[in-house]
């Protein structure tokens, strides 16, 4: 009845001879209009207030999906450290792209770096979970660990190792393995010369695993061999953490990173054997505990992995050859370029130290050595990124982040963007005054910190001091740093693919006579 009701209401409006079309029909129809209109013109206001509120971010277009296999690609291509670079370049400090089609931002901004360094909600990373299998790091150690329960369980571990006594004994062991080393290296020499022309990356990594072995590990082991597997290793590391799903799938393409990976953790086995061993012999336990110590006890007693305990020693032993003596490199580079400062800093140690061996008492008086350091980890850093994922829901800078997008903190590029009075040169002026620290950030900061920065200071700064004390240094044939040829994904590295970077070390009373 309702219908034909209707249906006679529309007989009636279609007679205009019967009807005041203007009197009746507009006032009626223009009613009807009115509240479809308000409604959408309401909800039109409501979606521009919510867009206003929630900036979208600047980064490449994803028209159609060829934008996310473009920024993929660039970064297969480039590295991820110099397709990070690009992006933050060409679009601003905080840019969205997407790796392996996951939404990704790169961030140089200060204030977004440090909000995402200080929340709990950030302590995960990511990268192809099948390339960290591979290498041993999928929710094991604490590296790449992405388990964030396995992580928080086993980075107790590492924290007491390089904290408190662990820390104090550092400084010491640090010398000694660096004295030894050029020791040998003068014995290595001519008798009708005391100038030595070092391969000075073999050089510093076999220095820093001698630390490392020391302190954490302490049984014998072939300093050559090790080093070599560690480079392998990370070759592995950085070549197949981004690379697609299809890639593993062809094992006779990955073949030999696979190979280079298990050698590394098979050589880390004997060593975990070894120290075994030592602790079945031993009479008392309290002269040999230690850090692979305490890892097979908690093995021992369940807590741990037989997995998680080979790769977290793995990860402590490949840090110094990994990224600290590149490091140390750099350092010494920068310092045959500016013998102005080489020259301030070999003053200072010697008015602090005199004719002995430099001392925990020492570093605090240290200054210019100290800010040495930090004006070549800034000017030019190993790692000079870190990568993070987002656990829940989140807003940086105004701008919303949803839970499991993939963050890159490009340090590196935050580190020349603000605050500093020269930030394209390397100068000590730089660090004249006190740096707030959201500024600078070369070991990060809050729950995900690199939980050896403390120990990785006090390690430079006892190899930088020994070393200067007594030898000056010399790039071959003049190399600087603006000579090298470097790779930049993972880390930031000199490229030994064609010749390996030499110094010359010469005697200081001989240089200086």
């Amino acid at each position: 009845m309702r219908r034909f009701a209707l249906g006679d209401s529309l007989l009636q409006i279609s007679k205009p001879a019967r009807l005041n079309l203007t009197i009746g029909v507009v006032p009626e129809m223009g009613s009807r209009a009115t509240a479809p209109l308000l409604l959408f013109l309401g909800l039109l206001f409501i979606f521009v207030k919510t867009t206003q509120k929630k900036a979208t971010f600047p980064g490449p277009s994803f028209c159609l999906g060829v934008g996310p296999l473009i920024s993929y690609g660039r970064f297969l291509w480039m590295g991820i450290g110099r397709a990070s670079n690009y992006y933050n370049e060409k679009y601003g400090e905080i840019v969205r792209v997407w790796i392996h089609g996951e939404e990704t931002l790169i961030i140089s901004r200060s204030s977004a770096v440090n909000h995402v360094m200080r929340k709990g909600h950030y302590i995960s990373r990511f990268g192809n979970k099948l390339a960290l299998k591979c290498i041993g790091m999928n929710e094991n150690g604490i590296i790449f660990n992405n388990n964030p329960s396995i992580w928080k369980m086993t980075r107790p571990y590492f924290a007491k190792a390089l904290t408190g006594p662990g820390l104090q004994r550092t400084l010491a062991v640090s010398v000694e393995s660096t004295r030894n080393h050029l020791d040998k290296l003068l014995k290595s020499t001519t008798t009708t010369s005391t100038t030595a022309c070092v391969d000075i990356l073999l050089f510093l990594r076999s220095i820093t695993l001698d630390i490392s072995n020391r302190l954490f590990l302490r049984v014998p082991l072939h300093e050559g061999q090790i080093v070599s597997k560690i480079q392998k290793y990370f070759d592995t590391w950085q070549t197949l953490l981004l690379k697609p799903d299809i890639f593993f799938k062809f094992k006779w393409i990955y073949k030999k990173y696979e190979k280079a990976a298990q050698d590394l953790q098979d050589a880390v086995e004997e060593l975990l054997l070894k120290k075994q061993q030592e602790l079945q012999e031993a009479e008392k336990l309290q002269d040999i505990t230690d850090f692979a110590t305490d890892l097979i006890f908690a093995q021992t007693h369940g807590k741990l992995t037989a997995e998680n305990v080979r790769q977290s020693l793995l990860e402590i032993l490949i840090a110094g050859p990994d990224t600290m003596s590149v490091s140390i490199f750099f350092m010494l580079t920068l310092i045959t370029q500016h013998p102005e400062v080489e020259k301030k800093i070999v003053e200072e140690i010697q008015e602090v130290t005199g004719e002995r061996e430099v001392q925990n008492s020492d570093l605090q008086q240290l200054k210019t050595v100290e800010n040495f350091i930090n004006e070549s980890m800034r000017y030019q850093p190993v790692v000079d990124f870190t990568m993070r994922k987002a656990l829940k829901d989140d807003e940086i800078d105004g701008y919303p982040v949803k839970k499991g997008t993939n963050i890159i903190l490009n340090l590196g590029r935050m580190h020349k963007d603000e605050f500093f009075l020269k930030p394209n040169e390397f100068n000590l002026e730089n660090f004249a005054q006190n740096v707030p620290h959201r500024y600078f950030q070369p070991f990060g900061c809050g729950p995900r910190s690199c939980v050896g920065k403390y120990t990785a200071m006090v390690m430079m700064k006892g190899i930088l001091v020994t070393m200067l004390k007594r030898y000056r240094v010399h790039s071959h044939n003049g190399t600087t740093l603006e000579d090298l040829k470097n790779n930049h994904d993972l880390s930031y590295l000199p490229s030994e693919s064609h010749s390996l970077p030499r110094m010359i070390f010469i005697p200081r009373n001989q240089a200086e006579a």
